[in-house]
């Protein structure tokens, strides 16, 4: 049997990753703040999840969870990250900007690092990440957003390359959604808004292909292509 873990599924992405997971026979450990709702998901699939609520925010607490939870699973095929935050601040607020470079970057780069360091221990493992289009240029509702998912976009780049430098048997996707209907979907203009169900169905079978990047939903290629192309000073009147 193989086994991963889905840091963030309390809800959302995370949660039906976790039960797809589930019904393609692997045995899960799951993660989150809400522990109820973890606890929800772990009651409905008693013999094949394991939980651990923790808050990816604080790094110290980080690598013990992960490592009991592996250990409690006897292994691990398959860690996907799923955790994040994001909110339109058009008034700049340092609040927000700071919370949600703590999560985006700090929580991110302590559990991916985590994962990479046991997956290169073990000798093998994939490694899979929600980053988001938004990730490919700067956004002036959320400057923070959108730098943050480049940093992780860049991030597992980097990781992908030192997998190959290294030699390892390492595989790293790197998952771009447009929109999503979940509770991170905010702001007006938004199109192509996929349920929770298609692009959580469209990431399964990108990680069980290994694929190293994979846009969700897949037409969301289309506009992430127009992203990388734009000039900055039309790119400024948007």
């Amino acid at each position: 049997m193989k086994k991963a873990i889905v840091v963030g599924a309390s809800s959302g992405i995370g949660n039906h990753l976790a039960k797809l997971l589930v019904d393609n026979g692997y045995k899960v450990g799951i993660t989150g703040r809400r522990i109820e709702l973890l606890n929800n998901l772990q009651n409905a699939h008693q013999e094949s999840i394991i939980v651990s609520s923790f808050n990816i925010d604080n790094i110290e607490e980080n690598v013990a969870h992960l490592d009991q939870l592996a250990k409690e699973l006897n292994g691990l095929d398959l860690l996907i990250l799923s955790s994040g935050t994001g909110e339109i601040n058009l008034n700049l607020d340092e609040k927000i900007e700071f919370q949600t470079t703590q999560t985006n970057v700090v929580g991110f780069t302590s559990i991916i690092d985590w994962s990479y360091n046991y997956f290169k221990q073990q000798g093998y493992g994939h490694l899979a990440a929600i980053t988001s289009v938004a990730g490919l240029r700067g956004n002036y509702g959320a400057p923070a957003y959108s730098a943050s998912k480049a940093y992780q976009i860049n991030y597992l780049e980097g990781l992908r390359q030192k997998a190959k430098h290294d030699k390892l048997k390492i595989q790293i996707t790197d998952i771009r959604p447009g929109f999503v209907k979940t509770a991170m979907a905010k702001g007006d203009g938004q199109f192509w808004v996929s349920n929770v169900e298609k692009a959580s169905n469209q990431i399964f079978m990108a990680l069980k292909y290994k694929k190293n990047v994979v846009y969700i939903t897949k037409r969301w290629r289309i506009i992430a292509w127009i992203l990388k192309l734009l000039p900055t000073w039309l790119h400024k009147e948007i």
